[in-house]
Formats: structure tokens, C-alpha cells, sequence
């Protein structure tokens, strides 16, 4: 059985229950606006973007199943955080723009999720101290590559992990072409600050935060950038209603996509928690 946020005597979920609480939707049922949009969304779920498929796609099987409490880091349109919830787990997906925190609020209540297993709240990563809770798991995917700090975020991760934890981190492979731009330590305004990782730079990153990383895998091969690229084409000069039947018409092809491709687009790590950090000088 699956820990609820709101229900529980465990500290950590108990902790996390009340901020969720004070941060939740109200009573108001969901408009024939927002409902029709939602059934929108959900006939194209996890939507146009086929990156975003794709780790939908294998990602999660690398998750740890069963009754655990996991945090996603960073969670977008909540597909990673849905997935989970799937695997049973209890899951609280933060992010910092508020829009995606009542866009997914309003789509899993559409979908009939109870807000004490499958949870979102508006939080900086940097403001993760705030949480004061511990998780099973962490996601972070496509996240990393957007804070300057990065290694401040590892500690953050480290802390909020229990021992023997698991971080399950996802970023753009450094050497990948369309990756590849020079980017180093660019302005943190919501794009990426450097070009990604490469396994020794998650290597060196995660040994200092205390993290031993146990698996590895490449995703994102040839045919789904090609094809990704074209769809978000038509999505930018278009809109995407207009990219919808493209969309639909290249699906089918992005299937063919594997993990592991000799130049993967993104590099997954899965990593376990180690050691205790010790606490850092001011």
C-alpha cells in the first residue's frame, strides 16, 4: 500500500503532507474549459515533444517500484511524476513555474489522481532545504543543464535522500552536436547554462555529492532527433494544433527508437547515495 501524504505517522511524509496542504488546490471543480483541454492533453499524453516521449518511454524502467516515497526534481508537464505514481509510488513533483504546477494540479484531477499520492507544488530547486522531508528516489530529468549550481543541487539531493537512495538524473550529452554549442556558464534564465554532461563530468559531479552511479544508459538515437526536430519545426512556426497531424503521422517511426545509441541525445545515470555529506562552510 501506497504511503499518503496526508495520512500518515511517518515524520517525512508527515512533514511533506502539511506543505502540500498549503499549497493545494482548493474545492473548485474543474471548468468544461479546463476539462476539455485535459481531455486534449490526455489523448496526446505525454504530448507533441518525442524527446519527452521517449524518456517517458524508458526511463521509468529504471525506477524502483513498489510503496516509496520519490521527489521529481524539476517536473515539467508531471509525465515522469505519472509515471512513477504508476509504479506505486507516492510522488511530489516541484518545479518553479507556478503555470505548469495548475496546468498539472488540474490535468491529475481530471484524471482522478488524489492529490496525497501524486502531488505538485512551485519550489526552486535551490529552495529544496524547504521540504524538509527525506525520499526513496529522486527524479531529475532535463533539469540539471538549467542551474548554475549544479553541484549545490547534488548536495541538496544527497540531503533529502535516504541512505542507499536512488537518483535517477537525466541531462543533454554534452558531445552530441545539437548539444554541443560551447556553453559553459551562461546566464540562469531558463535555458541551458552548459552544453550538458558527459560520463566523466556525472562521474566526477556525483562522487563529491556522494553518489556511486550503478547504471547508465543513452537515449535519444538519430531517428527521433530527425523526427523531433521537424514536429517542433511546424510547433514553433505553426502552432501545434497545426503540428498535430505530423505528430501523428511520425509517431510510429520514433518507435523504432533504442536505448544506447552510439551519439544518444541524452545520458542517463542512475546513482545510489553512499555517504553522508558533511555539512558546508560559510
Amino acid at each position: 500500500m501506497r504511503p499518503s501524504l496526508l495520512r500518515s505517522s511517518n515524520a517525512s511524509v508527515l512533514a511533506w503532507g502539511k506543505w502540500i496542504q498549503l499549497s493545494s488546490l482548493d474545492d473548485t471543480p474543474l471548468s468544461t474549459i479546463v476539462r476539455i483541454r485535459s481531455l486534449i492533453k490526455w489523448m496526446l499524453f505525454p504530448g507533441l515533444d518525442l524527446l519527452t516521449r521517449c524518456r517517458y518511454r524508458f526511463l521509468p524502467t529504471f525506477f524502483a517500484a513498489g510503496p516509496l516515497l520519490t521527489l521529481d526534481a524539476g517536473c515539467g508537464n508531471g509525465a515522469l511524476s505519472y509515471a512513477a505514481y504508476k509504479l506505486g509510488n507516492t510522488v511530489l513533483g516541484v518545479t518553479a513555474d507556478q503555470r505548469e504546477v495548475r496546468r498539472n494540479r488540474q490535468f491529475f484531477a481530471y484524471r482522478r489522481v488524489a492529490n496525497s499520492h501524486l502531488a505538485f507544488a512551485n519550489l526552486n530547486l535551490y529552495d529544496l532545504p524547504q521540504l524538509e522531508a527525506t525520499f526513496d528516489q529522486v527524479i531529475c530529468s532535463e533539469t540539471l543543464e538549467h542551474v548554475r549550481r549544479d553541484a549545490l543541487i547534488l548536495r541538496h539531493f544527497n540531503t533529502h535522500l535516504k541512505m542507499g537512495g536512488i537518483l535517477h538524473l537525466c541531462s543533454p550529452y554534452a558531445l552530441h552536436p545539437l548539444n554541443h554549442l560551447g556553453r559553459v556558464d551562461e546566464p540562469e534564465d531558463g535555458s541551458h547554462v552548459r552544453d550538458g554532461y558527459t560520463s566523466e563530468s556525472y562521474l566526477q559531479l556525483l562522487d563529491e555529492a556522494g553518489f556511486e552511479i550503478v547504471a547508465t544508459a543513452g537515449i535519444g538515437g538519430p531517428i527521433v532527433v530527425t523526427l523531433d526536430r521537424l514536429v517542433r519545426w511546424v510547433r514553433t512556426h505553426c502552432g501545434n494544433a497545426a503540428a498535430i497531424p505530423l505528430f501523428l503521422l511520425v509517431l510510429p517511426f520514433s518507435w523504432l527508437d533504442a536505448l544506447n545509441p552510439p551519439l544518444p541525445f541524452s545520458l542517463y545515470v542512475k546513482a545510489i547515495k553512499r555517504r553522508e555529506l558533511a555539512p558546508e562552510r560559510d
